[in-house]
């Protein structure tokens, strides 16, 4: 069984940093695209930051230059370095991946999530 599991969420003020991860365990065997989406109450889930296995990033207009997304392969996990934090950054965060199980089924997986909030 595959999970994913993610840490690094909580409360930081206006202009702070926090970084996320993501942990991928379970029969694996092999990890394709990376992402970050998050959903803040009464909006629709977004995508907030995608990363392929070769390394190819793709961010959301609203979090570019801001955010970093960054994966180690050998560990199976997935990072969110977030900086300069607006309000407007509140939400929580899941983690998604494309991922091949050793039984040869493709599919993609979600995270429980992980609560962000910026505030003063």
């Amino acid at each position: 069984q595959v999970q994913l599991v993610e840490s690094g969420g909580g409360l930081v003020q206006p202009g702070g940093s926090l970084r996320l991860s993501c942990a991928v365990s379970g029969s694996i065997f092999n990890v394709y695209a990376m992402g970050w989406y998050r959903q803040a109450p009464g909006k629709q889930r977004e995508v907030v930051a995608v990363i392929i296995s070769g390394g190819s990033t793709n961010y959301a207009d609203s979090v570019k230059g801001r955010f970093t997304i960054s994966r180690d392969n050998a560990k199976n996990t997935a990072y969110l370095q977030m900086n300069s934090l607006k309000p407007e950054d509140t939400a929580v965060y899941y983690c998604n991946a494309d991922i091949r199980d050793v039984v040869g089924s493709r599919k993609t997986y979600w995270g429980q999530g992980t609560q962000v909030t910026v505030s003063s």
